[in-house]
Formats: structure tokens, C-alpha cells, sequence
């Protein structure tokens, strides 16, 4: 199974596809909770690991939605740090899951490269199996170039660990006083722990989109989506159809206006803050890119072992 579909369209979806993109602003960035997979393998009698792997043939078709949409990121919750309370058998079937999905990803680089589509695993990538870490630290190494469709995919992820892992990292910075690229207590602010998150080269999402009929959030980008649309739909994950993913993104049309006027002020709010702080100093754009090249240096060190 590719991780983007040869998804055949019907004319009417074609229809209602080309009439959403002409009639309104088309969200830049979508974050799906994908939820449901184990209620449907319950409701078909199946085991629950075919039921995570539907799941992830869904995930290929909303890609495919998503690319001819001209939508240019996608956020997919797909393991929680939560997730490891689950039973052995069930977690280990979902990392043998993962590694056949990532196996098959770095198999077929070419078509992702065709499509442009970038890889990012969003996570305490480190909580996982080393062969586990190898192909996702692989897969995000290989796509690192591609710019047309960024593909997020949060794995042994949640908002408290990421805020713990970016506040961890501003800590280390603080560990050598003397050294010239040590931060000052002047320089943590809010814009500095955001940029220090694993979304930090992403803007927040415009649209959060959860299946199921669960109305929670379960600890998924609980920073980055307090301007987002939320939207809520009684379909199961594996179910979801073109037609519910259209419904959302009518949903977030529909509200974009008011959103757009939180977002400026938003950004009003940020502005000053910036002319308020050393937020762009020198010192801090080098903790910034050292920061990015150690998490590079990581992800090659996984990659090798």
C-alpha cells in the first residue's frame, strides 16, 4: 500500500473538488486526528491491528485529497506516548505496522519525490525501538528536499512532552554561562519555547480535523492550534470519504473570516512583542540553528545504527 493513493475520482467529485477550490481560500494546513480505527475493526470482526492498517489506506486516499486540494501540510496523530499503556500485543502491532509502512516508504522514494512530499515525524522519537528509529530517522532524511506537501506524522507524541522537550532544550542552553552562545534570562519568552518545538519550521494549523465523534483533543498540538478550526465528525477514520473531508473543509470556509480577524490580532500581538524583546538577537539565532543542527545530527546517528 503507497503511502499516496491512485485515488479515481468520480466526475461529481471532480466537480465538487474544482468548485471548493474556485469558491474559497483553501486551508494551508490540516491536522487530522485519526480516530475510530479500533471501534471499526470491533464493528467489522476484525483484529484490531487490520483495523490500524484501514487506517493507514485511509491515510493514502486523504493524502491524495489533500495534494489535488493544493493543500501544502498534513499533521496526522498517529501514536500517542498515551498509546504505550495499551497491551504489549497491541503496541507491538502497531510498531511492526509502522515499520512495514516506513519499509515501503523508503522503497517507493521516488513517487514521494515525484509528489514533492516532504517526511517529518513529529515525537520523542527515542522512546521507540532502534530499528523503528532507524527507518523513521531514514525516511525523514531522505525527503528532507521535497517542498511541495509537508507530511507530519506525530508518533510517541503529546503537547506535554513536547513543551517539557522544548523547555528541556532552552535549559541546556543555559547550562554554560560563559559560552558565547549561551542564552540570557532576557531571551525566554513565549515566541522563543515556540520556536523550540517540534513544529518550529511550521505554521500553526488552520484547520484540526477529528473523526469518530470524539470531541477531545487528546494532548495533539495543544499550542499551535489556538487559532485553528475545529472540526468534529461522526465518521470512523477507515470510513471517511471524500465527502466528510469536503464537509471540513467547508466547515473551515465557513469560519475563516473570524479567524482570520484572531489571527491579526495575533499577530499584532507578536509584532510588538518582538520590538519588545531581543527575541531576534544574534544570540538566539545561533541557539536557533544549533538547535536544528543537533536534532539533524541525531536523526544520522539513528539513521546508522
Amino acid at each position: 500500500m503507497s503511502w499516496v493513493s491512485d485515488y479515481q475520482y468520480t466526475w461529481l467529485q471532480k466537480l465538487a473538488l474544482n468548485a471548493l477550490q474556485i469558491s474559497g481560500h483553501i486551508p494551508h494546513h490540516i491536522a487530522f486526528v485519526m480516530d475510530g480505527n479500533r471501534r471499526f475493526a470491533r464493528s467489522k470482526q476484525l483484529d484490531k491491528i487490520e483495523g490500524h492498517s484501514r487506517g493507514f489506506a485511509k491515510l493514502a486516499d486523504v493524502l491524495r485529497w489533500c495534494l489535488d486540494m493544493g493543500i501544502r501540510e498534513v499533521t496526522t496523530f498517529a501514536f500517542s506516548i498515551e498509546n504505550f499503556k495499551r497491551s504489549r500485543d497491541e503496541v507491538e502491532g502497531l510498531f511492526n505496522l509502522a515499520r512495514d509502512k516506513f519499509a515501503k516508504l523508503l522503497a517507493e522514494i521516488e513517487r514521494l519525490d515525484e509528489h514533492g512530499i516532504r517526511i517529518r515525524v513529529l515525537g520523542n522519537i527515542e522512546l521507540l525501538p532502534a530499528d523503528l528509529q532507524r527507518l523513521i530517522a531514514s525516511a525523514m532524511l531522505r525527503t528532507e528536499h521535497n517542498d511541495k506537501l509537508f507530511l507530519n506524522v506525530a508518533f510517541a507524541y503529546t503537547s506535554r512532552d513536547e513543551i517539557t522537550q522544548a523547555v528541556e532544550s532552552v535549559l541546556q542552553a543555559e547550562e554554560n554561562p560563559d559560552s558565547e552562545d549561551a542564552l540570557l534570562p532576557t531571551d525566554i519568552n513565549e515566541r522563543l519555547l515556540e520556536a523550540c518545538l517540534y513544529t518550529r519550521h511550521s505554521p500553526p494549523p488552520d484547520l484540526v480535523f477529528r473523526t469518530s465523534g470524539e470531541t477531545r483533543l487528546s494532548d495533539f498540538m495543544m499550542w499551535q492550534i489556538k487559532s485553528s478550526v475545529l472540526y468534529f465528525t461522526q465518521v470512523l477514520w477507515p470510513q471517511i470519504t471524500i465527502w466528510n473531508f469536503m464537509a471540513g473543509i467547508i466547515a473551515y470556509q465557513r469560519d475563516r473570516s473570524r479567524i482570520e480577524d484572531f489571527r491579526s490580532e495575533q499577530r499584532l500581538h507578536s509584532a510588538q512583542l518582538a520590538k519588545s524583546s531581543d527575541f531576534y538577537s544574534l544570540r538566539v539565532q545561533k541557539f536557533l540553528h544549533k538547535l536544528d543542527a543537533n536534532r539533524r545530527k541525531l536523526l544520522i546517528a539513528l539513521a546508522s545504527n
